[in-house]
């Protein structure tokens, strides 16, 4: 397939900006490309690794082996309260499409850099209480075993907080999404996607980072694993919903500017992980492996990656 090409360096597809070269990579805008993807993949013994946005991953320095898909198809087509957005199209062009006709759902993404809407769907992306699964009404999805696509429901997602099924399932390849979109007062919109990048101005770091590193932690969890921390943090009213920062916990510890190599625990904001400009995404890695034993010795909470490895061997 002349469209294949071959060590291409992944770095400026992420938002950390580092990591190494795809063995072989394809950019995808059609149907077409898809169908030739898989052709591809039945005639060449080699894995694939689905690319959108870059904004929730890390590379590995030794790159990786294998075909790197990347999602570039954008078309979006708004009727009545239903948007059909492809994998391809960012997050912040979806919410301006959808704000133009009042549409409200996506306001909590304003602000995140370089996200997808397929990235958004298969990690179940959110935030202010608000998440992909509550206005994913169906996606279409291309099984790269077998080369058909195939209509998923809401429910067939099997949405969770972080998770999806196709998170958990490699082998779905999300093309398209409809989203069931509320019409709201523009008032409202512009209120609300004012907040959402006012925090985001404020709170998240400037640097490249991917985002939320950990998952936050449910408050149930934490009570079945160190009970007597979980009543300090009751009777100090830090918890307030069913879920705790994982930040809190490493601000807790005093780790904010920690640094390994070139990679540092923001000054802003404890579950960021951020490129000071020279990092490598080993640094990356050993600052995540750090934190985690920290955080277990000390509360004995074992923190789970929200971002996604890879290339990586033995993760």
């Amino acid at each position: 397939m002349s469209n294949v090409e071959k060590n291409v360096i992944l770095a400026p597809y992420t938002t950390y900006k580092v990591g190494g070269s795809a063995k072989y990579f394809i950019s995808i805008k059609s149907k077409q490309d898809l169908l030739l993807v898989y052709d591809w993949l039945s005639e060449n013994d080699e894995d694939f690794f689905i690319l959108g946005g870059g904004s929730n991953v890390l590379v590995s320095d030794a790159g990786v082996d294998g075909l790197v898909i990347r999602m570039e198809n954008t078309k979006v087509e708004i009727e009545d309260d239903l948007m059909s957005c492809q994998a391809g199209l960012s997050l912040a062009d979806a919410f301006r499409k959808a704000k133009v006709k009042n549409l409200s759902g996506l306001a909590w993404s304003f602000g995140i850099p370089q996200a997808t809407i397929g990235g958004a769907v298969r990690g179940n992306a959110g935030a202010f209480g608000e998440s992909m699964a509550d206005i994913v009404a169906e996606v279409e999805v291309f099984n790269l075993k077998n080369g058909q696509f195939k209509i998923f429901t809401n429910k067939d997602c099997r949405f969770d907080y972080r998770e999806s099924i196709f998170k958990k399932d490699k082998k779905y390849l999300i093309w398209s999404v409809k989203l069931k979109m509320k019409r709201v007062p523009a008032a409202d919109l512009e209120i609300a996607s004012s907040q959402s990048l006012q925090y985001r101005t404020e709170h998240h770091p400037k640097l490249p980072s991917a985002g939320s590193v950990f998952k936050n932690l449910e408050v149930d969890y934490i009570k079945k694993v160190n009970y007597n921390l979980a009543e300090k943090l009751r009777q100090d009213g830090v918890i307030k919903h069913d879920r705790l920062g994982s930040g809190y916990f490493i601000d807790l510890l005093g780790l904010k500017g920690k640094t390994i190599g070139g990679a540092k625990i923001s000054l802003e904001h404890a579950n960021f992980i951020v490129n000071t400009g020279k990092a490598k995404a080993s640094d990356i890695q050993e600052l995540i492996a750090f934190v985690k034993k920290q955080i277990l010795l000390q509360f004995k909470l074992e923190l789970e990656e929200e971002i996604q490895y890879l290339g990586f061997k033995n993760i």
